[in-house]
């Protein structure tokens, strides 16, 4: 009996710690001889709603293989590897984060190639979204869907974010429905899952299992402090090791992405790798983190700044970064033209901070038929000059092409208004409901395409 005592004792000791790490907004109905039981419910049920099913579907390009050279002239061209098209459909999780104009946030690979995407609300509505446009270094898509009473999630600052924090993971693993896990945030910076993308991540040990991809990761103010991405476990499945994109470097993407209608990438234009402990001990330096920058490229933003070989970067405005990849990702984020702070170990050992002006990589994917369905087979881009939108190429038998559009052609207004880049065309062309003249310059003329 005493040592049944001594168990109860604990449990509400326990309890009372546990309480006192909860916001003071949350209430706690619950109590055991009059002593309170923490619960997230509250929270939730004020969140939850923002956070969405996403079902694709549509068709894989596949390639056939092992066909002799024999038979290939069976197959189409013979000199072009045969191929099929087989249709795919797959499930993934999503995020209200503006819910006048309907802005959800997901995971490119969950859309990825999709012909079609349908969201399902939490009170049973299933509604038609449309891609507005993504990035898929840093697995970042932003849809757009019509619908009353949508729920917003509030955004958190990410590089507030501290190992031990707890965590609460939120998505729609394996098709079950909304789910909810919990944990604390493990790790900060994680990067290594692919060398090409820009990566930054959170790593938590709450629960994420297929079909969480594009979730919610928020803090116990129910505020968004990541999406949910990726996990390291056999055959999808959970160890508790999961990674979320930071919620500050999801707002940076989506930001150019609604503005620009791209992701206007911007460039350091370093190469280097990751200081570690016997790197450090022999350059002498104090701490083994930061980027040590092996080599500026002539021209760009770090050269023009005064950034040299064997600099040591260890902090992007203010913050310190602990490896090359983590400063290749914050930098990735960070749009082209935007002014950010780099704090550097000199060789001599001085420290020294330079504002650099990001320039511009190559832009990411956007859908035309998310401006205007006439223009589903257009590959579209912002001019240069800051002065139209430019049409890359136009893919034969679609809707752009038989209204006329070709590649080379830059689209400078619609109507009597002037356009700048994709993000007014699209939004002049929302706006507009009848029949519209697209301003057209090709080479040495001047013409209008009618769209309707």
């Amino acid at each position: 009996m005493k040592k049944m005592s001594v168990l109860i004792s604990s449990v509400l000791l326990s309890s009372s710690l546990a309480l006192s790490s909860l916001p003071a907004h949350a209430n706690l109905p619950v109590s055991v001889n009059g002593q309170q039981l923490p619960s997230l419910a509250p929270m939730l049920e004020k969140v939850t709603p923002a956070v969405v099913l996403i079902s694709v579907r549509g068709t894989h390009e596949i390639k056939q293989r092992n066909v002799p050279d024999a038979f290939r002239f069976f197959f189409g061209n013979p000199r072009q590897t045969p191929s099929r098209e087989r249709p795919f459909q797959g499930l993934g999780s999503g995020v209200i984060i503006d819910a006048d104009k309907g802005y959800v946030v997901t995971n490119n690979h969950v859309i990825n190639e999709a012909d079609e995407i349908q969201i399902t609300l939490k009170d049973g509505r299933q509604i038609e979204a449309k891609k507005i446009g993504a990035d898929e270094n840093s697995d970042i898509a932003l849809l757009q869907v019509e619908a009353d009473n949508l729920k917003e999630v509030n955004i958190a600052d990410s590089d507030k974010l501290r190992v031990g924090d707890f965590a609460v993971a939120i998505g729609s693993p394996f098709g079950l429905g909304q789910t909810v896990t919990s944990g604390i945030v493990s790790a900060l910076g994680r990067s290594g899952l692919n060398a090409d993308n820009f990566e930054d991540f959170i790593q938590t040990d709450a629960a994420i299992n297929s079909g969480n991809s594009g979730g919610a990761l928020i803090n116990l103010k129910g505020d968004l402090i990541g999406i949910n991405t990726a996990i390291i476990g056999p055959n999808g499945g959970n160890v508790g090791i999961g990674f979320a994109i930071p919620s500050n470097m999801v707002k940076n993407l989506v930001d150019q992405i609604i503005e620009y209608g791209e992701v206007r990438r911007g460039v350091l234009g370093v190469a280097g790798r990751s200081v570690t402990g016997e790197f450090a001990q022999a350059m002498e330096l104090e701490e083994a983190q930061g980027a040590f920058v092996e080599q500026v490229t002539e021209g760009s933003a770090a050269d023009e700044a005064g950034i040299e070989a064997g600099d040591v970067i260890t902090k992007v405005n203010g913050k310190k970064i602990r490896s090359f990849s983590e400063l290749r990702g914050k930098i990735g984020s960070i749009g082209a033209g935007n002014e950010v702070k780099l704090s550097v170990i000199k060789t001599n050992g001085d420290e020294k901070t330079y504002k650099v002006t990001l320039k511009k990589a190559e832009s990411a994917s956007i859908e035309p038929v998310s401006i205007h369905k006439m223009l589903e087979g257009a590959v579209l881009g912002n001019n240069n000059t800051n002065e139209g939108v430019l049409v890359t190429s136009v893919e034969d038998d679609t809707p752009a092409a038989m209204i006329g559009l070709r590649g080379g052609d830059i689209i400078v207004g619609v109507n009597r208004q002037r356009i700048k880049n994709i993000a007014e065309l699209r939004d002049y062309l929302k706006n507009n409901q009848g029949i519209s003249l697209l301003n057209i310059i090709r080479g040495n003329s001047n013409l209008y395409i009618r769209i309707r």
